[in-house]
């Protein structure tokens, strides 16, 4: 049980980093022009970004509450980590592509991280 302390740990982080994200992007928003304004791709994804923060946190809190609370102790190895490469990667993948477009091309990895953790996670005690 002390893996999925890990998550909770890293969701918190997320937390944190969402709010910091979130506070910083909220001094420039009154500008309208911002990043090319509200509807340009730069300013989409940094939304995005700021936003995956905490999304991708509150699936790490889920996990790891959801296993400490059920006593699961089975298939949770591999799932713990993609979360926590979830939570790392979707955040970097939207500020990068903010900065460069062609950045968008590797939202895969995020994406396929969280969704696989999630799979193996739900089906990987059936089988």
């Amino acid at each position: 049980m002390e893996l999925v302390k890990i998550n909770i740990y890293a969701a918190w982080i997320g937390i944190l980093l969402g709010i910091i994200a979130g506070a910083t992007q909220g001094m420039f928003f009154h500008n309208k022009d911002w990043l090319g304004g509200y509807t340009s791709w730069r300013r989409r994804m940094t939304r995005l970004g700021h936003i995956s923060f905490f999304g991708l946190a509150f699936i790490n809190l889920s996990f790891g509450f959801t296993v400490l609370y059920l006593d699961i102790s089975r298939t949770i190895l591999l799932p713990s980590r993609l979360f926590i490469v979830g939570a790392i990667t979707m955040p970097l993948v939207c500020y990068l592509s903010a900065y460069k477009k062609f950045f968008r091309n590797i939202f895969f990895i995020p994406v396929l991280s969280v969704l696989s953790g999630a799979l193996i996670f739900i089906f990987g005690g059936l089988f």
